[in-house]
């Protein structure tokens, strides 16, 4: 029998957990469940004889592969999935996919719940300020960047976009101002929302040349990868500009030393909580369980990403 393991340290809701339950016992497969573990050997003793595997922000490294002797299949539950040694995969003949847009609408609902958070001053009953006729700059128009777009529009900002990998005449269908150079994109925006992926290209590529072209009143909104900030870049710019803030559902390494200095100009949640509602939670779950039956049952390869 087809054997898949749900490994989640931070699990999936109940309701979640069973309706995926349901895609694999349609399937006919066996379902095992590893939730809030934290032993790594837990993990690798539960990989060992699974076929297939769904995890969130879990770490699939070459010892968890090399563990694994039976598996064919890993999905990440969400978009990002620098969480998973894709060479290793590729050498053990491992398919690793995600599940692309499933989570964007939870992510892009946050950034802006961040947002207003920071700009009613935490509702500490002071004075605050209105995202209303604002500048709005999307560093990555994908799943995640097209809702952040659609939701600023409808708050009355004007959105601008910069992604070399999406075409002109689709960002201006959407009726955003497309950017050709992400220099030009931070120069112009009082505020911008990060959506690029964290790999050799882009960690720590959002440096000091890039934020110290935002305007005055500059806030940066991560709720992608901590790794595409240069922290030293953000440590001098904060303490060279009073007015740049930064928040994120991340939080930097230089967290204690943001919060204790500037308090009211930085903002991070307890953990990553782009994906952190009932809607995505369902959606990247049985998502995740349909691209595995797909892929056992049909060779369905659609969001390999290795």
């Amino acid at each position: 029998m087809t054997k898949i393991l749900i490994a989640t340290e931070k699990p999936f809701s109940k309701h979640a957990v069973a309706e995926v339950k349901k895609v694999f016992n349609t399937a006919g497969y066996e379902v095992r469940l590893l939730e809030k573990y934290q032993d790594k050997n837990a993990l690798l003793e539960a990989v060992a004889d699974v076929h297939g595997l769904i995890i969130r922000s879990d770490v699939i490294d070459s010892e968890v592969l090399g563990a694994a002797k039976e598996l064919k299949i890993v999905v990440r539950a969400g978009a990002g999935y620098d969480n998973v040694d894709l060479k290793v995969a590729d050498e053990r003949d491992v398919v690793v996919m995600n599940t692309p847009g499933q989570n964007s609408n939870a992510v892009a609902e946050l950034a802006f719940g961040m947002l207003i958070f920071l700009n009613r001053n935490g509702f500490n009953g002071t004075s605050g300020t209105e995202l209303r006729g604002k500048t709005l700059g999307i560093h990555a128009y994908g799943y995640v960047g097209r809702i952040v777009a659609h939701i600023a529009k409808g708050l009355g900002m004007k959105v601008f976009a910069f992604d070399p990998f999406v075409d002109k005449v689709v960002i201006e269908n959407d009726g955003v101002t497309w950017m050709d150079t992400v220099e030009a994109l931070y120069s112009e925006c009082q505020y911008v929302s990060l959506h690029i992926p964290a790999n050799e290209h882009t960690r720590g590529s959002v440096n000091e040349a890039l934020l110290s072209k935002m305007p005055a009143g500059a806030t940066l909104v991560n709720t992608a990868r901590k790794e595409v900030i240069d922290e030293a870049s953000l440590l001098t710019i904060m303490a060279e500009r009073e007015d740049f803030r930064y928040l994120s559902d991340i939080a930097p390494d230089c967290k204690v030393e943001l919060e204790e200095k500037y308090p009211e100009r930085c903002f991070f949640t307890p953990k990553k909580m782009g994906a952190q509602t009932a809607e995505a939670n369902l959606n990247a779950g049985v998502a995740a369980a349909k691209q595995i039956v797909g892929f056992l049952e049909e060779g369905d390869e659609t969001f390999k990403v290795n």
